[in-house]
């Protein structure tokens, strides 16, 4: 590990509150996180200190010092908890310091004035969740309970308990793939005359954007007897899609970065290898938005080589570099002309991929420039659990992902080599690739 002379800076330390509520629980709908929790240190507090509450957010106070991204002092980490105290209304006592030892005085102070049980577990929830909001960057870390977090894995694997893809285009579990296909597209026809009739309401569009975007997640994932196979036994959706645009140009798509995505890949590619003359690629990195930052290693790899360095990751004033732990794909290896594709929404692990592929000249990078959603966020237990029918976790911004000029990802995002807000983006495409109909696809793809 390298150290890093200057620190980073993401952004200036202003202090922002949320305003107060029982619990607010920050679910990230996508974003980089590590799939196992990291070991951490545990408070230790003398007898007559005991206090659950106060061990609560002591614990808390020194996990985010132990494994924030950024070192933090006692004093910055003081203000945040007195900042949410004068929030939740309460007045902090004076303290001789402006340290834990200060934090625990004062909030010992307030609890102790609280009335019931119940008044205690919600001024401290309150308070945990606040500060853990205004770390930076705001809103990424947060208190998690085990509904809350169960979510998040469900997030991370690609499963939504909640729909069943046969239901929303209507077949039953026995169609056969043109059934399917058949039953897709008549109820995407449907949901785009909603879309497009002005005499329907604004909520009444909304309402179809979003059984569309379910129509096309079963359309892309019960079409693909691999994908079709994993959903029906454990629920997980497609990753991966293919499809053969023409007679030689695969278009395929990563809609995100979940446990199954590398297999999905070699099974998608290898689906592929029947048709001889394919050999040109559109890498399709849009809308992805990232997952575990794990994967990467292996991700990668198929794209660049084995034992190559694929990103690094910042943590208190250290690099960690990572490098690719597998090889190439075969199912890959025939594509000699590549474009990889990538939006504004793409974010976390998907603009790794996008900034390692551009270092590696992988392929050309067309489209706008990416998020900047550049941080790892990891779960971490709590020991000194304030309920016993609910238990809490702290999701925490852990490191930060950096570019291959080693500036952090987060607010700065991913530049394409081609930015398709240029009015001469097709003609900057075209000098870098002398091929008309790959140009003519990718247009296609960004038009649709």
């Amino acid at each position: 590990m390298k150290k890093l002379h200057q620190p980073i800076n993401l952004k200036p330390k202003t202090l922002t509150i949320i305003g107060g509520v029982i619990l607010l629980i920050i679910i990230l709908l996508g974003g980089t996180i590590v799939l196992q929790n990291l070991p951490t240190t545990k408070t230790i507090s003398t007898a007559d200190e005991k206090n659950v509450y106060v061990e609560f957010l002591s614990e808390i106070y020194d996990k985010i010092q132990t494994n924030y991204w950024e070192i933090i002092s006692d004093e910055d980490l003081f203000k945040l908890y007195k900042a949410g105290v004068e929030k939740l209304e309460k007045t902090p006592e004076v303290t001789i310091a402006n340290d834990q030892t200060g934090m625990r005085s004062m909030v010992s102070k307030i609890i102790d004035d609280l009335d019931t049980i119940e008044a205690k577990k919600e001024f401290t929830v309150n308070l945990a969740t606040i500060v853990l909001y205004n770390l930076q960057p705001l809103g990424r870390s947060g208190l998690y309970n085990i509904k809350k977090e169960t979510e998040l894995w469900n997030n991370v694997k690609n499963i939504d308990p909640e729909t069943d893809l046969y239901d929303e285009i209507g077949v039953d579990k026995e169609a056969n793939t043109e059934q399917i296909t058949q039953a897709a597209e008549k109820k995407a026809s449907e949901l785009n005359k909603v879309l497009t009739d002005s005499t329907k309401s604004e909520e009444e569009k909304q309402v179809a954007t979003g059984q569309l975007a379910k129509v096309e997640r079963a359309q892309e994932t019960l079409t693909q007897a691999a994908a079709r196979a994993t959903y029906n036994q454990s629920g997980v959706e497609a990753t991966v899609y293919g499809e053969r645009l023409t007679n030689n140009i695969l278009h395929l798509k990563i809609k995100k970065m979940s446990p199954t995505t590398l297999n999905e890949l070699n099974q998608v590619a290898t689906e592929f290898d029947q048709y001889d003359q394919l050999d040109t690629l559109i890498l399709d990195l849009r809308d992805n938005i990232g997952g575990s930052i794990d994967l990467m290693p292996y991700l990668l790899g198929p794209f660049i080589g084995p034992g190559q360095y694929a990103y690094e990751t910042y943590h208190q004033g250290e690099y960690e570099p990572y490098k690719t732990k597998i090889g190439w794909l075969p199912g890959l290896v025939r594509y000699k002309q590549v474009v990889i594709l990538q939006n504004e929404i793409g974010q976390s692990s998907a603009e790794v991929m996008a900034a390692t592929l551009k270092k590696y000249n992988v392929g050309i990078l067309v489209g706008t420039k990416s998020r900047g959603w550049g941080t790892i966020e990891a779960v971490f237990d709590i020991d000194n659990q304030i309920d016993e029918t609910e238990t809490y976790k702290m999701f925490l911004v852990h490191s930060v992902t950096l570019r291959d000029d080693n500036q952090p990802i987060e607010g700065r995002g991913i530049d394409p080599l081609v930015n398709i807000n240029d009015t001469d983006w097709i003609k900057q495409l075209s000098s870098y690739i002398n091929n008309q109909t790959l140009v003519n696809e990718v247009k296609k793809l960004i038009n649709n």
